[in-house]
């Protein structure tokens, strides 16, 4: 069980990271660095929920396309 519950725990940091980031328009100024810890993420794709899975597609596309990351209002995650 300890492994799933770091396995997880692992997943649910970096994604909390690419979250910041893409909430901070990072992905704009350093894109291949968000790009990495999406790499980072996605290697587990097999265990991803798939709101996890969206975000990240959704991560991918404002990356290639350079697109400004805004969130709606009433959007938490």
């Amino acid at each position: 069980m300890a492994v799933k519950t770091d396995l997880r725990q692992i997943i649910t940091n970096r994604m909390n990271i690419v979250q910041h980031w893409m909430e901070g328009n990072y992905h704009l100024r350093q894109p291949n660095e968000v790009r990495d810890m999406i790499a980072q993420v996605s290697k587990f794709w097999s265990v991803l929920s798939e709101e996890d899975k969206d975000y990240i597609e959704g991560a991918r596309y404002a990356i290639d396309e350079q697109i400004e990351w805004i969130l709606e209002k009433g959007d938490t995650q």
